[in-house]
This record gives structure tokens, sequence and C-alpha cells, in this order.
């Protein structure tokens, strides 16, 4: 697969309504005027494409803006709708294309003052999208093996009030949207031999709805030095 980082302002009608076709393709519930308030409320897309069909096969959109909370400025990478194509769950483009697409954006949104922190803010409602933080992430919240502390949790609950509104539940954790998007039936579910693992059972116990759509709310930050040896190699890779 090939990938490309755009503007959301320079998506063709075509890239739209194939990211359109795709996501319904694999979810349920997919409107397509929430399709489009949630596209253009992000400002920046990570394509996926067949390298020789030109075919869409994956996308990510990603919306970075600057916050501040107690007295800290610093930046944010939100993670809207993403989806990659069952058969391409083997291969390793998006998340390689998603960190250095990041640290292209972290570069440019942090270059007035480099010290600002990047938190990437992410809800999931799929065992995979969590797991995607303990293999590429050292310290990120939450996780089974450490409380998260209380300034973090404090900067978790600012961060998804102002995003989400009244649709987060701060007792729970959870983001529950009026339209959430569910996983088709035939996708749906995490096998049980995947509970095995520490972090994908801890995710099914965080969030125990997140086969109706529900979204547990994930924090990091996005640095060098928070990279696991994964994260390093397709960080510099």
């Amino acid at each position: 697969m090939k990938s490309q980082l755009i503007p959301i302002k320079d998506l063709s009608i075509n890239e739209k309504s194939a990211m359109y076709s795709l996501l319904s393709t694999y979810f349920q519930g997919v409107k397509l005027d929430v399709f489009n308030a949630d596209l253009n409320s992000k400002n920046w897309v990570i394509l996926l494409k067949n390298k020789k069909t030109e075919k869409l096969q994956g996308f990510s959109t990603l919306l970075i803006y600057d916050s501040n909370f107690n007295g800290e400025n610093f930046s944010v990478v939100y993670s809207g709708d993403t989806i990659v194509e069952p058969n391409a769950w083997s291969s390793s483009s998006l998340s390689r294309t998603w960190i250095k697409s990041v640290n292209q954006l972290r570069l440019e949104y942090t270059q007035n003052n480099i010290k600002n922190k990047l938190y990437w803010l992410l809800i999931s409602s799929g065992y995979r999208t969590y797991r995607f933080l303990p293999t590429f992430w050292q310290e990120f919240y939450p996780r089974y093996d450490v409380k998260t502390p209380s300034n973090i949790s404090e900067l978790m609950m600012f961060l998804a009030s102002q995003r989400f509104g009244n649709y987060y539940d701060p007792m729970a954790g959870v983001v529950r949207f009026p339209h959430p998007h569910q996983l088709e039936n035939r996708l749906k579910g995490i096998p049980k031999e995947r509970l095995e693992d520490p972090h994908i059972n801890f995710f099914q116990q965080q969030n125990p709805g997140h086969m109706e759509g529900d979204e547990l709310v994930c924090l990091t930050e996005i640095s060098e030095q928070n990279l696991t040896l994964s994260g390093e190699r397709m960080w510099f890779g």
C-alpha cells in the first residue's frame, strides 16, 4: 500500500465518497451527515491506497489543535474515523504512516514553541486500536498495570469534556455517541485467546460496552522519549 497525509480541504469528491463507502462496509450505523460533520471537524487525513489500482484501503482522520490546562500550553492530536480493510490488518502501513505523519505535524504545530508537549487523545471502541498504545508507547493511560496519575486523569477529563460534552461519561471514562459506529457482526467481539493479553483483557473490563460502540478515552504523550522499540522503528525507519 502507499500512504499520504493531506489536508481535509484538499480531499476530492471521489476520495470522500470512497472513505464513506469503506467505513460503511465494515461499520453499522454510519450516517452520511454524521460522517461529513466528523470529516469537516478534522484538519488532516491519512489515506492508504493500493499501489497498483489506487483503490482506497484505509484512512484515519486527524484533528490537531492547541489547548491549555492548569496554566500549561500544549498541542493535541485527536484521532477521528479510522478504518483499514480486514485483508490489510497484517500490514503496518497505517501505524507507520500515522507515527511519521504525527511527527511531521508535531514539528509544524510546535515550531513556535518547541517545548510544547503533544498529546494523543484517542477514543477506542475496538481492542485492535487500544493495542496500538502498548505496542508503540511506553507510558499511556488507562492501563492494566499502573493506576492513572491524578494529573493525567484530570487532563483526560478536561480534554474529553471539552471535545465530547455530554456524550462523555467521566465516571466510566467512555464516550457514548448518539449514533455510534459498530463493527459488522462478523468483525465484532474479542477472540477468547486474545483475552490472554493483559492489555486486551483490561480493555474489555474497562469498556464493557465496546460492542455497542462505547469509546474508551485514552491519552499518551507523543515524544521520542515515550516510544517503545517498535515505536522507534516506525518513527526513525
